[in-house]
């Protein structure tokens, strides 16, 4: 019977409304930090109060909002993917009653050959 109950609140769509906690958080953060890197911002009806800011083209975007936030660095967590060819950067605070995840993804330089060219 539980299991029929969470499948119909699955079922139900959310409102607008129910994303308020970290569409206000975007709205203070725009306010407050402007001035920095133009994150790609999603929030998600799967979870409704997290708000992530991401940057796909390097670091640098991701350090100035750790920064700017005021994360000490040994908050965040670095993972390597895709068989090694991809860095990620990411950490997870509270932001206005919001979960907050900054990401960022940058390429990692293939070794240099011999020859001094890359080996990809």
């Amino acid at each position: 019977m539980n299991d029929v109950l969470a499948l119909h609140e699955l079922a139900v769509p959310l409102t607008l409304d129910e994303l308020a906690v970290p569409l206000r958080a975007v709205r203070l953060l725009a306010a407050d930090f402007g001035h920095l890197p133009a994150p790609c911002v999603h929030v998600s009806t799967i979870y409704p109060n997290q708000l992530e800011l991401s940057f796909h083209d390097g670091l640098d975007g991701f350090e100035a909002w750790r920064d700017a936030l005021g994360i000490a660095p040994d908050a965040v967590d670095c993972r390597e993917q895709g068989g090694g060819r991809t860095r990620a950067l990411s950490l997870t605070t509270d932001c206005a009653g919001a979960q907050l995840r900054l990401v960022a993804y940058r390429d990692v330089p293939a070794p240099a050959t011999a020859a001094g060219r890359g080996t990809r």
